[in-house]
């Protein structure tokens, strides 16, 4: 490990060819349809993969100044090529829409990638300046925990990828054992803290997914619920702004289950549902 962080001669051409890879890996995990809603396809829209190459470069250079343009080169080719490889294959237009914001995010490298070259002075100042991105970490940890408890197994390889990381930064950047302990020690507490967070809240889908309408009337006469609760519970709710009935659900978890809508006078209908973590479908039986 230590090999990684600061035993790396990380020439130029390393760092572009690195961020050539990248790029075209991260343009594929968002193409593939079997990578979705997976821990291979978060890399694509959030920081925690990105945070590692961030570290490593700054890690591995010569220089604040070396260290900057690095990271900043880095990810002027990887970010603008996970778009314009994906509109050249699907004729879209995803570079327009969404590079502005990454953009943003690449000009940041160049004042984060020099102040976070400090980080190897092993100095105090070296752990303030690494607390921030441990913060942002253990924010991306709480949201795959979440998404894991909805989905399981789905995305535990990022959760878990966040733990490891959140630990490893602070013993590798440093030698001074106390600074290390107090790294280990603030890593600790984040995933702790967003862990009981996480379980005291778990996770809920809040959607509706019948209309009382032409296919299907019902009211609040109407009985509705889940043939296996621990996805959930579903209730009849009316809606002012449509003015009609609907059939709301909050979900727990994934996975496929049925629904059965119970006129008053003990007429049912029965419903395939099959739920993930932010979409469903229904077909009647």
């Amino acid at each position: 490990m230590k090999k990684i962080f600061g035993g790396i001669n990380l020439t130029w051409p390393k760092v572009i060819v690195m961020g050539i890879i990248m790029g075209v890996y991260t343009a594929i995990m968002a193409m593939v349809s079997c990578f979705h809603d997976t821990s291979f396809s978060d890399l694509t829209v959030t920081f925690e993969v990105w945070i590692f190459f961030g570290i490593f470069i700054i890690i591995n250079s010569k220089s604040a100044k070396d260290s900057a343009l690095k990271c900043f080169i880095f990810f002027l080719i990887s970010q603008p090529l996970v778009y314009l490889i994906q509109d050249f294959v699907n004729h879209s237009s995803l570079f327009n829409t969404y590079y502005r914001y990454w953009f943003m995010w690449t000009i940041a490298c160049i004042p984060m990638g020099f102040v976070g070259y400090y980080m190897k002075k092993d100095k105090w100042y070296g752990l303030f300046i690494l607390v921030p991105i441990l913060l942002l970490l253990s924010g991306e940890y709480s949201t795959y925990l979440s998404e894991t408890m909805f989905s399981f197994p789905r995305h535990l390889l990022t959760t878990i990828f966040c733990i490891i990381t959140l630990i490893i930064y602070p013993l590798v950047i440093f030698k001074n054992k106390r600074i290390k302990i107090v790294g280990v020690s603030i890593s600790s507490l984040l995933i702790v803290i967003m862990s009981v967070l996480c379980i005291l809240k778990p996770p809920i889908y809040s959607t509706d997914i019948l209309t009382s309408g032409e296919s299907y009337k019902f009211d609040d006469a109407y009985n509705v619920y889940l043939k296996d609760n621990k996805y959930g519970d579903l209730s009849i709710v009316y809606e002012d702004s449509i003015e009609t009935w609907l059939v709301h659900a909050d979900f727990k978890k994934s996975g496929k289950t049925e629904f059965v809508l119970e006129s008053p006078n003990g007429e049912e209908k029965v419903f395939d549902l099959s739920i993930r973590r932010d979409t469903y479908t229904v077909l009647e039986k």
